[in-house]
């Protein structure tokens, strides 16, 4: 990430759970790079990025939206002009690491190769909401 990826793209509420959604991207690119700990961490704070940048968005379009995790239906309150509808289709197999990554259950741990795959979806996704938001301002 350059340094002006880090800046916040909406002032006030929608900046600062940007910033937040950030924040969680750098996390999981930590927790790839530290060894020592399990891919899972790099997927569940992956979703959490793309949830939290996605609600700024929202924020920032003044588009009211329920309490939700689900990454698909949140993308779908954007306006349909907002590019992420198209670069990214399918969001299921990220908001599924919410639950899958934190508590045990009936499914295989993540492995690096999923959780590699989770950060780049996620910084694919911030960075295409980031344009949009940019745009949606007249930035350049």
């Amino acid at each position: 990430m350059s340094d002006d990826e880090n800046v916040a793209p909406a002032a006030g509420e929608g900046g600062r759970w940007f910033r937040f959604a950030e924040e969680d991207l750098r996390t999981a690119v930590a927790c790839l790079d530290d060894g020592d700990l399990p891919p899972r961490q790099a997927c569940y704070f992956s979703q959490q990025a793309v949830e939290k940048a996605l609600k700024a968005c929202l924020i920032a379009c003044e588009v009211v939206y329920p309490r939700s995790h689900d990454l698909d239906y949140l993308r779908n309150l954007l306006p349909a002009s907002w590019a992420l509808h198209k670069t990214h289709g399918m969001l299921g197999d990220l908001t599924e690491w919410l639950v899958e990554a934190r508590y045990p259950g009936d499914w295989p741990d993540a492995t690096e190769q999923e959780a590699r795959a989770a950060v780049d979806t996620a910084a694919s996704v911030l960075s295409s909401l980031r344009a949009d938001l940019r745009r949606m301002r007249g930035d350049q």
